[in-house]
């Protein structure tokens, strides 16, 4: 099988990134979160108390954020470096997750998103997840898959997730939040979240992990047949 890109969509707290990490392993590719590149790139702002609403103040901070991707063979997973240093832990608190829509969605972040996940894809063997990956960070993927479940089941994986570091968070709280980053999401002017029209559909609403790979694994492996060699 030649190397392809593999591209996942969909809305938060789907599984999206298990799911492609899964893939990645069983297909020997690379695997990039792109929402964690998001998120660190949130965490910077926020640790620099830049003013969101400040462009030419966010373009300024923006030169002095170095993103990678690397492999961590004792966590077995891509791990997301800031300016020299692994910011995994630090990407996931609340405080980033009230914010990432809001920062993600700014134009001139992910023109700066976009080119170095553009630049990651050259060497293809590569599977991605996030918002717009096959709508327009690598829109001829040879694999295209837009993820989407129930909001409220999704409020409670995300939830099941937080709670040990975060035990005064509700259920609801993180239903709201989910609602307001979908909305954000889905409307934003810029890269907004959407199915791509060949897109391969999985709603994991009553799937769990093992379902939702095999159903993912058979339409790549069906797409992987179709492909001049």
């Amino acid at each position: 099988m030649r190397p392809m890109i593999i591209a996942i969509d969909g809305y938060s707290s789907c599984g999206k990134s298990t799911l492609a990490r899964q893939l990645a392993e069983i297909l020997n590719y690379r695997y990039i979160d792109s929402g964690a590149m998001y998120r660190a790139i949130t965490y910077a702002l926020l640790r620099k108390q830049v003013d969101l609403d400040d462009i030419e103040a966010i373009q300024q901070a923006l030169q002095d954020i170095c993103l990678d991707v690397k492999y961590d063979p004792i966590q077995q997973r891509s791990v997301v470096w800031l300016n020299g240093q692994p910011v995994e832990e630090e990407i996931r608190s609340w405080e980033v997750s009230e914010a990432v829509s809001r920062v993600a969605a700014i134009p001139e972040i992910r023109a700066f998103a976009v080119t170095q996940q553009q630049a990651m894809g050259r060497q293809r063997g590569l599977v991605m997840d996030g918002r717009d990956i096959g709508t327009v960070v690598f829109p001829d993927a040879e694999v295209k898959i837009f993820m989407t479940a129930d909001l409220h089941t999704r409020a409670l994986r995300r939830w099941k997730e937080l709670r040990e570091k975060h035990p005064e968070i509700s259920v609801e709280e993180v239903e709201r939040n989910l609602r307001e980053r979908d909305l954000i999401d889905t409307q934003r002017t810029v890269g907004p979240l959407k199915k791509a029209d060949d897109a391969f559909v999985i709603d994991n609403t009553y799937l769990d992990e093992a379902q939702q790979l095999q159903v993912a694994l058979d339409h790549v492996k069906a797409v992987a047949q179709n492909l001049p060699a």
